[in-house]
């Protein structure tokens, strides 16, 4: 029986999707509408603050989950769409698509290593 990697892949599209439907929409609005608005304190989204949650551990973790996972299940949406478009190009655009937000995830993981401890 031959192997497949489509389990991780629906993992990463599932997991992804999840996070976008619970995490998503408190960003929009706590980013998008409370502190533009001034519902929240504008020192909320300091930079001194949100540099402090990207230089703690835990906070890095959560910012690469937030941003990997967001990129595989977009890429996975993506290729969905193209291929209701009539589009197909198989596991090759899968493939291709994969290996993009696997890259953009490996840059992201680079860029918050980068920024410190």
């Amino acid at each position: 029986m031959k192997r497949s990697n489509e389990p991780i892949i629906w993992l990463l599209f599932g997991a992804g999707g999840m996070l976008s439907a619970l995490v998503g929409p408190v960003l929009v609005l706590i980013t998008g509408l409370l502190v533009p608005l001034g519902l929240l304190s504008k020192d909320v989204m300091s930079y001194q603050r949100v540099l402090a949650f990207a230089q703690n551990p835990l906070g890095k973790l959560a910012l690469l989950a937030v941003i990997s996972l967001f990129l595989f299940h977009g890429v996975h949406r993506f290729v969905t769409t193209l291929n209701d478009y009539g589009v197909r190009g198989g596991h090759t655009t899968m493939a291709v698509f994969v290996g993009l937000a696997a890259l953009l995830s490996l840059v992201t993981a680079g860029l918050l290593f980068g920024i410190g401890f």
